[in-house]
């Protein structure tokens, strides 16, 4: 690696990750999902969190290589029905109140020309795994973040033109230290100043309590119906203990659930979405009463149409507001990652919604949720929409309508 001061600056990723991305305290159990090949990163975050007191630090790898063998030869009797002591490591987690850092490298298309039906039957076996853990963390009651690291596959899609895979990555690095504030003179000074200006902008639209949002730019044309009494969020959050965490870094977003029952009209995606190991591009979606009655892509349309067959995935559980002035769209790159181009755009979720969106929805019974609006389903797809001819309105309740994006910003 070639990049100036790389090791630093890896080092100081780690311990945002770490400092503000979980907040690790003395006693803290912390588990972090990394790729094999992303060995240096893991030693420095685990190396961080044990010199701030936690009392274990567990790793869980991945490989991208060894996910395609088994998607593809696994015995169907054994990819199909997760082990128990999977769901064990899952179980001992949430029982230990554990701190989730995830880092994001894979290639996004890592599982191109895999049977879809195959994977969105693996994919629902392990949701069913998941389940408690999927809980525990849409609930924010344990606290998580999701970081991305450079790997050759995945940098040359978003840099196809660098002369050698190791310039992409060094480039995919590069701008990974830029979006996530590494290369501030304080990278934790800047996020804590950058956490401020997102909850201003949650907390004007909070006391606003829209009750609905209308959508509108070329293929769009969207109204969608916001839950009494609902939250946004912006930047970082809170688990039971009252502790900071920011679960994505990047983030650039403010966001909040929709009322799942009150969603009519047309959205099309405006950026690539990666999904299943696969590229989705040019998804059209139709929505009446809260449901989607047509959908397709122009690519990938066999694995969106699987992912629609799932409880749930045919509304929405986020709705969220990114000007297009930011940092990650002003780049002008496509990182083929939701973590990064969900930041660059509005974005909105098929499937499950966060119960933190509304009032004292942490404590409400599945039923109760769903009686408020908030949609339930084991999956949770961000998709991109936004652009800067996004133009979106506020409704109150008695129809008066306000400007809230104007050309992709805030009116």
């Amino acid at each position: 690696m070639t990049l100036s001061n790389f090791n630093e600056s890896l080092k100081k990723y780690a311990e945002l990750a770490v400092d503000i991305g979980v907040s690790v305290k003395p006693g803290d159990t912390v588990y972090v999902q990394i790729s094999v090949d992303q060995a240096q990163l893991a030693r420095l975050i685990v190396a961080a969190a044990y010199q701030r007191g936690a009392a274990e630090v567990q790793v869980q790898w991945f490989d991208d290589v060894l996910k395609r063998l088994d998607m593809a030869h696994m015995a169907d009797e054994r990819l199909f029905n997760i082990p128990a002591f999977v769901k064990g490591q899952f179980d001992y987690w949430v029982d230990h109140q554990a701190k989730r850092i995830t880092v994001v490298s894979s290639d996004p298309d890592n599982l191109a020309g895999i049977d879809s039906n195959r994977i969105a039957k693996y994919q629902e076996a392990f949701a069913k795994a998941y389940k408690r853990l999927m809980e525990a963390i849409s609930s924010m009651s344990i606290s998580w973040t999701i970081i991305g690291a450079a790997s050759p596959r995945w940098a040359q899609k978003v840099f196809p033109d660098a002369a050698t895979p190791e310039e992409a990555t060094e480039l995919l690095w590069e701008a990974i230290f830029k979006t996530t504030r590494i290369d501030q003179p304080d990278p934790e000074a800047a996020w804590k100043a950058h956490d401020q200006k997102l909850r201003e902008k949650a907390a004007w639209l909070n006391n606003e309590q829209f009750d609905q949002l209308h959508y509108m730019a070329p293929g769009t044309d969207l109204v969608v119906g916001l839950p009494k009494n609902h939250i946004w969020e912006g930047a970082g959050a809170f688990n039971p203990r009252g502790e900071e965490f920011m679960a994505n870094m990047p983030t650039e977003e403010v966001f909040t659930a929709p009322d799942f029952r009150r969603i009519d009209g047309t959205v099309v995606s405006t950026k690539p979405l990666s999904y299943g190991g696969n590229i989705l591009e040019d998804m059209h979606f139709t929505f009446k009463d809260g449901q989607i009655v047509e959908a397709h892509a122009k690519q990938g349309d066999d694995v969106l149409q699987n992912l629609l067959k799932t409880p749930g995935a045919r509304s929405l559980g986020e709705v969220s507001l990114v000007p297009d002035p930011s940092p990650i769209s002003q780049s002008g790159l496509i990182f083929f990652n939701t973590l990064f181009d969900e930041n660059a755009s509005d974005h909105m979720a098929l499937g499950q919604a966060y119960p933190f969106s509304v009032k004292d929805g942490v404590a409400m019974t599945n039923e109760q949720r769903a009686a408020v609006g908030l949609n339930q389903s084991p999956t949770h797809v961000d998709f991109m929409m936004g652009s800067a001819a996004m133009n979106i309105d506020g409704i109150k309740p008695d129809g008066t309508i306000i400007p809230i994006f104007r050309n992709g910003d805030w009116a």
